[in-house]
């Protein structure tokens, strides 16, 4: 009986996982590229001996703080809002870990909104991210090569909110930035921004960064 319930389980949850997979429709075009040009590109360049090696994108962590909402809480609502749109997924919100009394600030009020973007969300976010988001940034000549963390993951601040289409520039009371935090499963800084710029990440400067 219980090699039967077993059996049972596994096929509603192999049937559940196929159920969800077509009702999510054809792959993300970035997902697309990583599998067929982006891995045999890196295998090359690094000498992988096996794919288990090549790095991957693991998940796009977005982050903005809203020191003003300890004043007004409805700039906090409206930023999370905004970022509801903009990444496709509600926000979590984040509250102060300790009270700081020059700020005004005090130990758990809410000052910011996060959202950790993973699988399809991940790609579709990316992708707009460097195809129509990036090129509406005002005298954009690219996203700096040294916002590496050592450990294979980038940071990228951004100023304005109103870069990302999603969101209707007549209706902005209040510029927002945030910071996108892209985690690999990379060793190494090179090792990452090989596979972001691979992804399209427009690097302004491409120095050797030291393995």
């Amino acid at each position: 009986m219980a090699k039967e319930k077993k059996t049972s389980q596994k096929a509603e949850t192999k049937e559940a996982k196929s159920s969800h997979a077509e009702e999510k429709g054809a792959s993300p075009r970035l997902f697309e590229l990583y599998k067929k040009e982006i891995v045999p590109a890196l295998m090359k360049r690094f000498s992988y001996k096996s794919i288990m090696q090549v790095p991957r994108l693991e998940k796009i962590s977005v982050n903005s703080g809203v020191g003003a909402a300890t004043q007004d809480a409805k700039l906090l609502e409206t930023a999370a809002q905004e970022m509801a749109a903009i990444t496709g997924q509600k926000p979590a919100i984040t509250k102060a870990k300790k009270a700081i009394s020059n700020f005004k600030l005090r130990q758990g009020i809410a000052i910011g909104a996060r959202v950790t973007l993973r699988s399809r969300k991940m790609y579709e976010f990316l992708d707009r991210l460097i195809s129509t988001a990036m090129p509406q940034i005002r005298d954009f000549r690219g996203v700096s090569d040294k916002s590496f963390d050592g450990r294979g993951n980038y940071t990228l601040g951004v100023k304005e909110q109103i870069i990302f289409r999603e969101i209707d520039a007549d209706k902005v009371t209040r510029l927002n930035g945030m910071d996108i935090t892209f985690v690999t499963t990379a060793k190494t800084d090179l090792e990452a921004m090989e596979l972001l710029k691979g992804f399209g990440m427009p690097f302004v400067k491409r120095e050797q960064i030291q393995r």
